[in-house]
C-alpha cells in the first residue's frame, strides 16, 4: 500500500504542531484567491461578487503577502477562485512561491489542464486539487453550470496523471462537494480514487454564495451521517484508515483558524473562507498586525471556552468544533454550535442566531436599557438597534430623544458586544464601567418611531480597558459619533496593548 493511498488530505501538520503554531501566532499555512474570474458556474460557488474585479490585488502585492506569510512560518499555501488558471500570471506568481521552498496546492475545476499545463504544474512541483462531484455526464454539468465539464474533468485527470502525478513528492487530489444529487455515488467515488493513489477531499457545502439560491442542492444531517459512516467503515476496511467521522470534511477535521487564514482578492484577511469576516486588509495593514489584533481568531482559539450551545457538551470537543462557516453563515455568530451537525440535528432550537435580545446580555434593565437588539458581531465590532418609543425615559414631551443618551447607548453596545462573545463561558461575570468619553460630536436628533442603529469598533485595548469608536445612525443620517473608554471583565491579554495599525 503506497502512501499516497494512505494519506488524508490536507493532514500533513501534526497536532503537535498546530497547537505551538496556534500559541505562537504562527502561520502554517495561508490561503489566497488571485481573482474570482471563474468559466464555470457551480451553483454552491462561495464566490459570486465580481463588483470588485477592478479592485483585485496586483502581482505585486500578492508576492508581498505570501512573504509576509512565510515570514510567519507559513510552509503552505493554498490557491482558490475563481479558477485560478484563468489569473494572466498563474506560473509566474507559482514559481515564485516555489522559489520562496514553500509547498503550493492549487485548487482547480481541470477545464485549462491540457497536457502542456499538467506538465508545466509537474515540473513547478504543485500539488493539485481538482473539482469532480460525480461520475454521471448530466450531474457533473449541472454541478459545474458548463455542458461538457464531465469531458474536462476526465481528460484533465488523465493529464495529470500522464504527466506524473502522484509521486512521492506531489501529490493530486479531487475536491468532492456532497450535495442531494451525488451522494448515493460517492461511497463508489471515494473507493475509485483511492485505486488511483487520487486523495479524496470530500466536503459539505457551507451555506453560503450560490447556495442560498440553490437549496435544492441541500441534505439532510441525518444522511450525511450515515454517508461519512459508509465511507469510513469503507476506508478503514479496504485501506486501512481509521479516522472519527465529524463535520464538514469526511475524514478529516478543521483547525484551520488555529493555525492559517484567507486573502481574498481585495486584500481582506478573513478567518476562512466561511467565516465572512474581515479582519483587516493587507493594502494598508500588516498581515501579521491583523492577525495579532484579531479578536475573532482569539475567540475561535480559545472555542472550547467559548463556544456557545450543544456543541459545548459534545465528548468529541477536544478535537472538533464542527464547520465555524456553516455556524456563522447559519447564525451570524462564529461561536455558535454548527447547525449542520447530525449531533445537533433535536438540539437546534438551543442554538442562537442574531440578531437577539440584549435583555439577558447587558446588566442595564427598563427603564435604563436603552438598546433593544445586538444585531451583528464582527471583528473588534458590533452593531446594535433599537426603535425609539413614547414610554422610553429619555423622550422628552415634544417627542424628541434627549441627544444625552446617545453616549449611553454605545457603552450599551459594547457591554452588548463583549457579553454575547463570553456567553458560553460559565466562568464569565458580565461586568463594566463608563469610563469616560473624547470628541463626543452631536450632530442630529431622534423620535419617537425611528429606529436608529449603533455601531462600535474597538480601536485599542490594554487588559480590561478598551478605547471604542462610536456611532448612532438613523437610517444614513448620522447623529453622533465619539470615542468611549471602557472597563470590562473580560481580560484576553492582559498587560498588553493591542493597537490596530
Amino acid at each position: 500500500m503506497s502512501d499516497c493511498q494512505t494519506r488524508m488530505f490536507n493532514v500533513e501538520f501534526t497536532d503537535q504542531e498546530i497547537r505551538e503554531a496556534s500559541d505562537r501566532g504562527r502561520l502554517l499555512s495561508m490561503e489566497i484567491e488571485f481573482s474570482t474570474k471563474c468559466n464555470f458556474k457551480c451553483p454552491y460557488c462561495y464566490a459570486v461578487d465580481d463588483s470588485f474585479i477592478d479592485k483585485e490585488l496586483d502581482k505585486k502585492q500578492i508576492e508581498n503577502v505570501i512573504l509576509q506569510a512565510k515570514n510567519m512560518g507559513a510552509r503552505k499555501i493554498i490557491i482558490l477562485g475563481g479558477e485560478p488558471l484563468v489569473y494572466s500570471h498563474i506560473l509566474e506568481v507559482l514559481a515564485f512561491i516555489r522559489d520562496q521552498g514553500l509547498e503550493v496546492e492549487m485548487f482547480t475545476n481541470g477545464s485549462m489542464i491540457n497536457e502542456v499545463v499538467a506538465n508545466a504544474l509537474f515540473d513547478l512541483g504543485i500539488n493539485v486539487v481538482l473539482k469532480m462531484n460525480s461520475f454521471t455526464k448530466d450531474t457533473q454539468d449541472m454541478l459545474t453550470g458548463v455542458q461538457g465539464s464531465h469531458i474536462m474533468i476526465r481528460e484533465a485527470i488523465n493529464n495529470i496523471l500522464k504527466a506524473g502525478y502522484p509521486s512521492q513528492k506531489k501529490y493530486v487530489a479531487v475536491s468532492t462537494i456532497i450535495c442531494r444529487q451525488n451522494i448515493h455515488e460517492l461511497v463508489d467515488l471515494w473507493i475509485w480514487l483511492r485505486e488511483r493513489n487520487i486523495i479524496p477531499y470530500f466536503e459539505m457545502i457551507t451555506p453560503q454564495g450560490e447556495f442560498n439560491n440553490h437549496k435544492w442542492l441541500e441534505v439532510d444531517s441525518l444522511e450525511l451521517e450515515k454517508l461519512f459512516k459508509e465511507i469510513a467503515k469503507v476506508d478503514k476496511e479496504n485501506y486501512g484508515n481509521d479516522w472519527n467521522i465529524q463535520p464538514p470534511l469526511v475524514g478529516n477535521k478543521c483547525f484551520r483558524h488555529h493555525y492559517s487564514c484567507f486573502v481574498n482578492v481585495k486584500g481582506d484577511v478573513l478567518p476562512c473562507v466561511g467565516v465572512t469576516i474581515p479582519m483587516g486588509n493587507i493594502k494598508n495593514r500588516s498581515l501579521k498586525n491583523i492577525l495579532e489584533t484579531s479578536e475573532v481568531i482569539e475567540d475561535l482559539k480559545a472555542y472550547k471556552k467559548l463556544i456557545k450551545g450543544p456543541c459545548r457538551e459534545c465528548e468529541q470537543l477536544d478535537n472538533c468544533y464542527g464547520c465555524r462557516g456553516a455556524a456563522y453563515q447559519l447564525t451570524g455568530d462564529y461561536l455558535a454550535s454548527d447547525p449542520l451537525c447530525w449531533k445537533n440535528y433535536d438540539k437546534k432550537e438551543q442554538i442562537l442566531k442574531l440578531p437577539i435580545s440584549v435583555d439577558d446580555i447587558i446588566p442595564q434593565k427598563a427603564p435604563m436599557k436603552v438598546i433593544d437588539q445586538l444585531v451583528a458581531v464582527y471583528d473588534r465590532r458590533a452593531e446594535a438597534s433599537v426603535c425609539v418609543s413614547k414610554d422610553m425615559l429619555f423622550v422628552e414631551k415634544s417627542g424628541e430623544l434627549n441627544s444625552a443618551v446617545y453616549l449611553e447607548m454605545m457603552a450599551q453596545t459594547i457591554a452588548a458586544y463583549n457579553c454575547f462573545k463570553k456567553m458560553g463561558d460559565p466562568d464569565y461575570k458580565m461586568e463594566g464601567f463608563l469610563i469616560g468619553a473624547k470628541k463626543l460630536e452631536i450632530l442630529g436628533k431622534a423620535s419617537i418611531g425611528d429606529n436608529l442603529m449603533i455601531t462600535i469598533e474597538k480601536k485599542a485595548r490594554l487588559g480590561n480597558f478598551a478605547i471604542i469608536d462610536g456611532k448612532v445612525i438613523n437610517r444614513d443620517k448620522l447623529l453622533a459619533r465619539g470615542e468611549v473608554k471602557v472597563w470590562h471583565s473580560e481580560s484576553p491579554k492582559e498587560g498588553r496593548l493591542t493597537l490596530v495599525q
